[in-house]
């Protein structure tokens, strides 16, 4: 977790709701992210009050269940490729997919009955090209919800297997 610090330091631009949405490819009530409330070249801090939406498009039965917060985070690191790509609003941002979840950490069971807003941290650990480890959290105030590890794989449509050479 980043420290007040760590966050003053930086000089960059917040974004809305309606920022994210256009920079990502997900859109209307399938937007979860409120607010950007923090970015540099390895971090992303948003906020959320989506869980607590009746009409949230992840919930079941009436309820959200914990694991619907991975969606949050996976959504934290699309805005943060799409900012670090330095994509403006009407740009399209590159496909990106989960390809992997490690050492997920499931701290409550559900997220709708969380009183307060939602932070969800992400760090990029490692990348190039084609595919992006992170790290991530989900957490309202001190008290974590979900952690864990996360590789997307860019434009997956357009990775090819090259046939092997025949000796």
């Amino acid at each position: 977790m980043l420290n007040a610090s760590d966050m003053s330091a930086a000089s960059v631009r917040t974004l809305n709701k309606e920022e994210i949405a256009a920079r990502i490819p997900h859109a209307n009530s399938m937007c979860l992210l409120d607010s950007v409330a923090y970015w540099n070249a390895e971090t992303i801090i948003c906020n959320t009050q989506s869980h607590r939406d009746s009409t949230n498009p992840l919930r079941e039965d009436g309820r959200l269940g914990v694991a619907c917060g991975v969606e949050y985070a996976a959504q934290a690191m699309a805005i943060h490729g799409a900012l670090l790509a330095g994509l403006s609003d009407d740009s399209r941002p590159r496909a990106g997919f989960l390809a992997s979840m490690r050492d997920v950490q499931l701290h409550v069971s559900r997220l709708d009955d969380v009183a307060d807003a939602l932070t969800i941290e992400a760090t990029r650990l490692t990348g190039d090209g084609q595919s992006i480890l992170y790290s991530f959290n989900v957490r309202s105030g001190e008290q974590p919800m979900l952690s864990g590890r996360a590789a997307v794989v860019l434009d997956a449509g357009k990775i090819q297997n090259k046939p092997q050479s025949q000796e």
